[in-house]
């Protein structure tokens, strides 16, 4: 994947200047202060935004998989319903996906679980969805230390031979993941 030349600002506030760069399969960690334009970036990548200016390219036709900053879940169903929505049939593999994930196989709905445990079940939906790349906007907030060790273990070998594009103001995330750092500079 390459961003080529990208602009976008909202009204008078400049938020990317001609930002270039590449993510080839792996880990590439977008780095910069909160604020500092990258959920703008990866709404983007998505196509959930246009850029003012420039492109991305390497993606056309690619499936795409997203933990968004709010946790964008089916509240009333169970972790592994979340997970059946986007890949049906694949019972299995999903409760080992959670169990890897220290979530629980309940019949809770994940509108009780804690924020940490929502947060974890938005990562394995991610990762249970058929895709090419993935597009992660801070997905280890509201992390313990033990489940965050548990998801980047997980998406180390869950994400391997994707393009993985993450947004983290904590420059741990990638030393742990030995990813590529693209850091966003202050406009």
């Amino acid at each position: 994947m390459d961003a080529v030349h990208l602009w976008k600002s909202y009204g008078s506030r400049l938020v990317l200047r001609d930002l270039s760069f590449s993510a080839p399969p792996g880990v590439t960690c977008i780095e910069a202060p909160s604020g500092g334009g990258k959920t703008t970036l990866l709404r983007i990548v998505l196509g959930l935004e246009k850029a003012d200016r420039g492109r991305v390219e390497g993606l056309e036709g690619a499936r795409l998989a997203a933990v968004f900053q709010e946790d964008r879940l089916l509240l009333h169903a169970t972790a592994l319903e979340n997970l059946a929505f986007v890949r049906p049939g694949a019972e299995e593999a999903s409760a080992e996906l959670l169990e890897e994930l220290g979530l629980p196989l309940s019949g809770q709905p994940v509108g009780e679980f804690s924020g940490g445990m929502r947060r974890r079940v938005a990562l394995a939906r991610a990762l249970a969805a058929p895709s090419d790349a993935l597009v992660l906007d801070e997905p280890f907030t509201g992390l313990d230390r033990e489940s965050r060790a548990a998801c980047l273990a997980c998406l180390r070998r869950r994400g391997e031979g994707k393009v993985v594009l993450l947004a983290s103001h904590n420059p741990q995330d990638a030393r742990e993941l030995d990813a590529r750092v693209i850091r966003l500079p202050v406009i």
